[in-house]
C-alpha cells in the first residue's frame, strides 16, 4: 500500500459499545451472567461501561436522551456501535497526516475514557462503515479527572 508509515502499533481491543435499550436487563446480563465487573458511569451520556478482563464493555442505552449520537440498532441484532482499538503513544499530526494520505476521513477526536483511562481518540470508519475509535495510551488513569 502506497501512504505514509504506520504512525503507532496495535495493542488491542480497548473496548466495544453495544447499544441497548433497558439498562437494568443489559447490566444484569453482563455481570450476573458473564461476572463483568462495573467501570465507569456516564450519566449524561446513558453509558455504563463493564469491565471484561483487561478490556470494556460499554453499554449505550438508547432511552437516554443523551444517547443521540448512537447508532441505531437493526431490528434482528446488528447493535454495535463502534470499536475502540489501544495503540502505542503515537503523534497526533502524523495519525492525521497517515489517514489523510489513504482518504480516510477522521469523523471526530475528543477526549474519552477507556480499559486504559481518558485519553485522546481519532474516529473513522471502515471501507464498510463500521466506526473505529483509535487511541492512545490514557494520559488520566481514569474518568474521574476531567
Amino acid at each position: 500500500m502506497a501512504g505514509t508509515e504506520i504512525p503507532f502499533s496495535l495493542v488491542g481491543i480497548d473496548h466495544v459499545v453495544f447499544i441497548v435499550d433497558d439498562m437494568e436487563k443489559a447490566l444484569g446480563f453482563y455481570q450476573d451472567v458473564l461476572g463483568c465487573q462495573r467501570g465507569y458511569f456516564y450519566p449524561t451520556l446513558g453509558m455504563e461501561q463493564v469491565w471484561c478482563g483487561a478490556a470494556l464493555i460499554v453499554l449505550w442505552d438508547i432511552t437516554h436522551p443523551g444517547a443521540k449520537d448512537a447508532v441505531p440498532p437493526v431490528p434482528g441484532g446488528r447493535n454495535v456501535d463502534h470499536i475502540c482499538i489501544a495503540t502505542s503513544p503515537f503523534d497526533h499530526d502524523e495519525l492525521r497526516s497517515h489517514l489523510k494520505s489513504h482518504h480516510v476521513e477522521i469523523i471526530r477526536e475528543a477526549m474519552h475514557g477507556g480499559a486504559r483511562g481518558m485519553g485522546h481518540s481519532f474516529y473513522v470508519r471502515d471501507p464498510f462503515g463500521n466506526k473505529i475509535e483509535i487511541k492512545g495510551p490514557a494520559e488520566y488513569p481514569d474518568g474521574t479527572d476531567w
